[in-house]
Order: C-alpha cells, then structure tokens, then sequence
C-alpha cells in the first residue's frame, strides 16, 4: 500500500498536469489553417517509442507517463484536433515515419544531421548523455569506458551510434535493434555498458538488478519537437507552443510524473 504521502505526491503532480494544460481559445481561422499544416489529416499524429520517459511509458490507461506523449495531447488540444498516438518499436522508425510523413510531430533530439531530415521547434528538454552499467562492474566514470576489448551497446540508428562511431577511439560499438534488446544485451553481459540518454538509462536500470547509471556525461540531448519538411507554415506556431509549455510547468510536470531524470538544468 502506498504511503499517504506518495499518495499525495502522485496528486500533486496530477494537480500540476492539469494547471499547466493551455487551454485554446475558440478555433478561428488562423488556428484553422496552422491546423490544416501541421496536422492535415485532421488528426495530429504523434510518432512515439516505448521504453523511456522522454516518449512513452504504456501503462495501459488512458492518460500514460511520457512527456513526448503528454506535449503532443496538449498540442492536438491548442490546434482543435482529434490526438492520434502511433507507437513504434524504436526510435529510429519514429524518425523514418517523420520524413515520409507517416506521422505529423515527434519528439526527439534536435541534432544537425536529423535538422537536415525535418524541421525542429525550439528545445523545451536537454538530457546528460551517459552510460549504464551491470552489477559488479569496474568501471566507475564515463572516463573509463572507452578502453580496449570493451563492448559498448547502442541502439542503432540513433545519436549516440553517430557520435560514439566518431569518438570512441578503443572501445567497440554493439548496436541493439530496440532498447529491449539492450537490456537483454546488459543484462546477459553480451556488453560492458550501453549509452543514451540518462532518463533512458535510469528506466533500464530498474530493469537490470544491481546495474547502475555512471558518474558524468559524455554529451547532451537537445529535445525538441520534430515536424515533417515542407510544413514550415507551422513553425513560428511550435515556437510559441513550446515557450508556453516550458514557461507554464506543464514539461516540468510531465518529467516529474514520468520520474524522468538526468535533465541538464536551464
């Protein structure tokens, strides 16, 4: 049973969720045709992964932890349009469905060469890049990972492939199809560390017994919202959109009540 003040935490946070929703004046024609741009089916459709708080964590209710998910309900709620979630296996298929238009926004980080691919809003989220590590490793520092005869898992496809492919100069990347498959990797010691970003890391731990996040960081995620190319109308709506989900807590809220963590303050 939980106690009466996780109870009343959990509350908190909800009462906070609901305080930060922006509620959208009555629909009119600008809002219309901005609705028509960036969501013209007539449903906003989401590109989500599950495994991390950053996107979505199903829980099998109607209202799951994840701040991409909670971001992209508030945003189909300002644009007056129904919410339409689309789930991917991972990441790299959420980005592939944004180029060919599969779906209408993700949220993920704001690299140049994903910035070439689609078009990003401005960055409402910055996470530590970092590693996890089983029970009983020696490593005890990020310094310490990138040594010879060691294996470090990536998902591939992702930023952490690109950048560690460049600047590991000793250790050798394993690429995992799905963070699942990660875990499993860790966990079998198939890897001496996997790296992402730390509110990754931090969910698979509690998934791997005794494994742990190390000290520091190697780099940083920039999140923001992704939008197909060639709706660049919509642009300057993202960048007052996201001003206002910072500004009004409802990011803040929705990490807390995902227990996202590794966030790089402002």
């Amino acid at each position: 049973m939980r106690s009466v003040t996780s109870v009343l935490r959990h509350a908190l946070i909800v009462t906070l969720l609901a305080c930060a929703v922006i509620r959208p004046d009555p629909g009119t024609a600008a809002d219309t045709d901005v609705a028509r741009v960036l969501a013209p089916s007539g449903h906003l459709r989401a590109g989500l992964y599950p495994g991390t708080p950053t996107s979505i964590l199903p829980d099998g209710t109607d209202n799951p932890r994840g701040v991409g998910y909670a971001i992209g309900k508030e945003l189909a709620l300002r644009l007056h349009v129904d919410y339409e979630p689309v789930v991917f296996a991972k990441n790299a298929e959420v980005l592939e469905a944004v180029k060919t238009g599969a779906v209408d926004v993700a949220f993920t980080n704001a690299s140049p060469a994903r910035a070439k691919e689609m078009d990003f809003g401005p960055v409402y989220l910055a996470i530590e890049l970092g590693y996890l590590v089983p029970d009983g490793s020696p490593l005890s520092g990020v310094g310490d990972v990138d040594a010879a005869g060691r294996k470090v898992g990536v998902t591939a496809g992702s930023t952490s492939d690109a950048t560690l492919g460049r600047e590991l100069k000793n250790a050798a990347l394993v690429r995992a199809p799905t963070l699942k498959d990660a875990v499993a990797m860790l966990a079998n010691r198939q890897i001496d560390a996997f790296a992402t970003n730390k509110a990754t890391l931090f969910e698979m731990a509690e998934q791997i017994p005794g494994s742990r996040v190390l000290d520091g960081r190697w780099g940083e995620e920039r999140h923001a919202i992704a939008i197909p190319k060639g709706r660049e109308a919509g642009l300057d709506v993202l960048r007052s959109f996201t001003d206002e989900i910072r500004s009004s807590g409802l990011v803040s809220a929705a990490a807390e009540r995902a227990g996202l963590r590794g966030v790089v303050a402002p």
